[in-house]
């Protein structure tokens, strides 16, 4: 495992140099560390308290799918708020805001190829039975023609950071989300949380806004309705109030001012969708939908399904309303074909990948399977469909026995696993009940697509609250933190 690279102090040489020698502060932290110096721990305590109550009060809750209260019923929880944040220089956030761009457009290529003329496929760089018999491909979109071949309008890009033994960290991609990614209204309620609790460091630091993502977000959505409507009328689909995720879909359209609707909200007429209201029924142009493809349309996938509308895709594929995301997304963000990635960048824009992948080991090739097999303890094997930091195998951190189930699992369903090397995810200082203590992080950029691409300037920050864990997903115990992108 790569040695960690925290984002506060360069602690490279440290432990050679003995324990009376403190660590340097990185520039870009300096005067926030300046600021931390004076700061009593009673005060932060006195602040962590009254953000949990705020964020309680407004709703900033998740639910826990399987986790049930002494009375049964299903939890919500906070999700955890640090106080200390993430700080990112302008260079480098602007060298990583290159790199989501350029993959970000070549992953859009590749979805638009895979549902066309498939030339990637023809040319053998990306096996074609790992695409067309993969779980998220979706024939109904083969020949389908969307508003600027867009298929991912959002994207949330997992990269993580891990130290080198000059001392330095690399920024990695982990994870493509293209499908329905979440995490935004965090990102928006973490930086409002921090400008009023602490509305001084504010005035010493020159923190990039965020604050106008939904604007962008909307303005994205709307440039890609389709070409005949005039004045676009954009919705939020949501599964309604006992998804993990809802505070998030009110908190967008509340903030976009429009719609938030469920599928028995919308109903086709004349090859046209339309919603109920009080002043009777509207078109819809735009479906900015939160709901997974199988459960769109009972008509198309789950019969069973009554969180879509019957006989949306019809409307969809004739071009007459745009939804966001696309269908079908899914088969570019599937694990399996992460690997790929850097090959599609360079096939369809002629360039070498700005932002690096982690090394990744395809359990379905039998090489790759006999290293992962000698060496499980020392990676991180995944299922290639998984989410949530759920159906995974952390090798450093599991139990001899933990190690010997997942290898029977791992050799009933080679095909259904990657493995990764374990990557030291860089730290930040952290306030835990203890004090202020480094913990693994992660971000989350995230990416619009329309007639550009647009990124707001640094994305959610999720941290490992658990010492050594390197496990940052909510469902799994994990907070976030303010991200900060120090304007040049």
């Amino acid at each position: 495992m790569k040695p960690s690279f925290d984002e506060m102090h360069d602690l490279h040489g440290l432990a050679a140099a003995g324990p009376q020698v403190r660590p340097q502060v990185r520039p870009h932290y300096s005067a926030f560390n300046d600021w931390l110096a004076q700061q009593p721990l009673a005060l932060m305590d006195e602040r962590r308290k009254q953000a949990e109550v705020i964020f309680r009060r407004v709703g900033i809750t998740f639910a826990v799918y399987g986790a049930k209260d002494e009375d049964g019923a299903g939890t919500e929880r906070l999700i955890p708020f640090d106080l200390i944040p993430r700080i990112i220089p302008s260079a480098e956030w602007a060298r990583m805001q290159q790199g989501l761009a350029q993959r970000v457009t070549a992953l859009n290529r590749f979805l638009h190829d895979v549902y066309h003329d498939q030339e990637i496929l023809r040319a053998g760089l990306v096996p074609r039975e790992q695409v067309l018999n993969n779980a998220q491909f979706r024939p109904q979109m083969m020949g389908v023609d969307l508003p600027g071949g867009i298929y991912s309008h959002i994207a949330g890009i997992d990269i993580v950071r891990a130290g080198q033994p000059d001392g330095s960290g690399t920024y990695y991609v982990l994870e493509d989300n293209l499908r329905v990614p979440s995490g935004v209204s965090y990102m928006l309620e973490d930086r409002k949380m921090m400008m009023r609790l602490f509305p001084e460091l504010f005035a010493q630091h020159r923190v990039a806004p965020i604050a106008h993502y939904p604007d962008l977000l909307l303005d994205t959505l709307r440039s890609m309705a389709p070409p005949a409507a005039d004045e676009p009328t954009v919705v939020v689909l949501t599964p309604g109030m006992y998804n993990s995720a809802y505070f998030e879909h009110a908190f967008l359209a509340q903030q976009m001012g429009i719609e938030l609707v469920e599928g028995q909200d919308l109903f086709v007429k004349d090859s046209f969708v339309y919603m109920r209201t009080t002043q009777g029924s509207k078109r819809v142009d735009v479906v900015y939908r939160r709901v997974d493809d199988d459960f769109l349309d009972p008509s198309v996938f789950r019969a069973n399904s009554t969180l879509g509308c019957a006989g949306l895709i019809d409307v969809y594929r004739k071009g007459n309303v745009t939804l966001a995301n696309a269908v079908g997304t899914g088969v570019a963000d599937d694990k399996s074909i992460y690997p790929y990635v850097p090959k599609m960048i360079e096939f369809y824009l002629g360039e070498k990948p700005i932002l690096e992948n982690v090394p990744t080991y395809l359990c379905r090739d039998q090489g790759d399977l006999s290293y992962v097999l000698a060496h499980l303890p020392e990676l991180v094997v995944k299922e290639v469909h998984g989410a949530g930091g759920y159906g995974m195998l952390v090798g450093p951190a599991a139990s001899s026995a933990e190690i010997e189930a997942f290898r029977s699992q791992l050799l009933g369903n080679p095909s259904n696993y990657i493995a990764q090397p374990t990557l030291a995810l860089s730290t930040c200082p952290t306030y835990v009940d203890a004090g202020i203590a480094p913990r693994h992080i992660d971000l989350r950029p995230f990416v619009l697509s329309g007639k550009q691409v647009q990124t707001v300037p640094g994305g959610l920050t999720r941290v490992a609250l658990k010492e050594g864990s390197l496990v940052v997903n909510s469902s799994q115990g994990g907070g976030t933190k303010d991200t900060w992108v120090l304007e040049s």
